[in-house]
């Protein structure tokens, strides 16, 4: 994982969102809220119950509706990303460094579980309580780990690389040895959210970085233990025809050039939208210019037709960063071949084609954040540069829906009548049309900093909206309205008079 990826992925809660650089010295839990953390997450168990986690090992709990308080000892300085309550007595909450904490008293004290996940130094990003003893955390790597005996032994079910996964060609000849010895290897890939629906709680969805969506109908596992995960697809809409070229050839012809210019325009603006660009050869060209002792003049043909692309791509606007370059030559392909053989056989086998050219398709690469359901087939995702995902098939399929905002959003929340989603820099949205059209709340609070996570009780009637500096905010009215109830206003002052 690059730095800057593990950056975002293990910072999804916190320097995604503002999380304060320095620390405090270590201070009394005797129930008072003498600092206002930064809340990552909320879950709402019932109207009158709610638990709160965050920054510095902070958890806050209210059993009142929110007129009152407490600050529980959760026994860590390590952030909590997230927090889910079977009942409301029951649940957990997980963080950095493989934490999870289990709480059987409402929230007012916590114990730490351990945890494959800790030795491995992996943060844990998201955890669901599907009951008292069944849960599923996710988190950076593929991590995937699931419960159902309470948290006293979590199963890995993370994602892994094989043989045949595309990552498997890119890793160090150690990892790939690992790979076919048997050993774990994970993907390089975060995982940001799990969820389930309310109602039925073994109908949840996974979400993580570059589009990866994920459902399941029987809690996540078969009847033998595997894992029933399955990948839901993101529908773009925009197809390209293979971009061919004669044998040998590496321009593209004028007609070409235009097919391709014209399909960049067309999503030069939507900043989530990457291209993916993979060069084909024949095995004509393989036989003739791919010699083992000297793949030179192969890798040449490859990187030439993938850099002709690139232009024209570049040419209409759409910045490097959103290109995709996928099956470039390892031009170190002799560090490789002295451990492994069949290295070049499979890196041509990857790029072999009936036809000369190169595919040009749309790559999916949005950052997601939250996921949730209002009922069994409509569904709401939320991600970075104001990215709304829309299902109505369960999680099968997705589809773009715009907010007319770049800002981030970090939760969204559909409820029966109306979608509520929240998001940086004070960014409040609702939809009162399933999530195709949002606009902005009459007489919501100004606020200025971020707005992490957004929960209503089982009715979907009292919610909580959490962020940074302790906020918290409450509505009894699915979301008509909205009240601060942390940090407390301010003591109104009466100037006095003489007389």
């Amino acid at each position: 994982m690059t730095p800057l990826r593990a950056l975002l992925v293990a910072a999804v809660a916190c320097a995604a969102t503002a999380c304060h650089d320095y620390h405090f010295q270590a201070r009394d839990y005797a129930g008072e809220i003498d600092i206002f953390d930064d809340l990552f997450a909320v879950s709402v168990p019932t109207a009158d119950h709610v638990v709160a986690v965050g920054y510095w090992g902070a958890i806050y709990v209210s059993t009142d509706g929110g007129k009152s308080w407490k600050k529980s000892d959760s026994g860590t300085q390590r952030l909590l990303y997230d927090v889910s309550m079977a009942t409301p007595q029951v649940g957990w909450a997980v963080g950095q460094l493989g934490l999870i904490l289990r709480t059987e008293d409402g929230g007012a004290t916590w114990t730490a579980q351990p945890n494959a996940k800790q030795g491995e130094g992996v943060n844990l990003l998201s955890v669901v309580a599907l009951d008292e003893k069944r849960a599923w955390a996710v988190g950076e790597w593929g991590t995937r780990i699931h419960t159902e005996d309470g948290g006293k032994t979590w199963t890995d079910h993370s994602l892994t690389i094989d043989e045949t996964h595309p990552q498997f060609v890119w890793l160090s000849l150690p990892d790939q040895d690992r790979v076919r010895s048997g050993q774990k290897v994970y993907e390089d890939v975060g995982l940001t959210n799990v969820s389930c629906l309310p109602g039925d709680r073994d109908r949840c969805w996974l979400i993580g970085e570059f589009g990866y969506i994920f459902r399941t109908e029987n809690g996540g596992l078969n009847p033998d233990g595997t894992p029933s995960w399955e990948r839901g697809e993101i529908v773009g809409g925009l197809k390209l025809d293979p971009i061919t070229m004669g044998y040998n050839e590496i321009e593209l012809a004028a007609a070409a050039r235009e097919k391709v210019l014209e399909f960049a325009k067309q999503i030069v603006a939507e900043e989530h939208l990457n291209v993916a660009i993979e060069p084909r050869v024949t095995d004509a060209e393989i036989r003739a210019f791919g010699n083992p002792d000297d793949p030179s003049p192969l890798f040449e043909i490859i990187e030439a037709r993938t850099q002709e692309i690139q232009a024209v791509l570049e040419e209409a606007g759409i910045l490097s960063d959103r290109i995709r370059r996928r099956g470039a030559p390892p031009w170190d392909y002799e560090d490789y071949v002295a451990e492994d053989p069949e290295f070049l056989t499979r890196y041509y086998d990857s790029r072999r084609s009936s036809f000369s050219g190169v595919e040009v398709s749309i790559s999916q690469n949005p950052f997601l954040f939250t996921v949730r359901f209002a009922d069994p087939l409509k569904g709401l995702i939320s991600g970075l540069g104001g990215i709304v995902l829309k299902s109505e098939d369960g999680g099968r399929t997705w589809r773009y829906e715009g907010i007319g905002r770049k800002q981030a959003l970090f939760a969204v929340q559909p409820l029966p009548n109306r979608a509520i989603t929240v998001g940086e820099k004070g960014l409040m949205r609702v939809s009162d049309d399933g999530g195709v059209s949002w606009h902005e709340q009459r007489n919501f609070p100004t606020i200025f900093t971020f707005m992490r996570d957004i929960a209503f009780d089982p009715d979907g009637r009292v919610g909580y909206i959490v962020g940074q500096r302790g906020t918290v905010l409450r509505s009894a009215d699915s979301g008509q309205s909205w009240e601060q109830m942390l940090p407390p206003p301010a003591p109104t002052r009466v100037a006095s008079s003489d007389h």
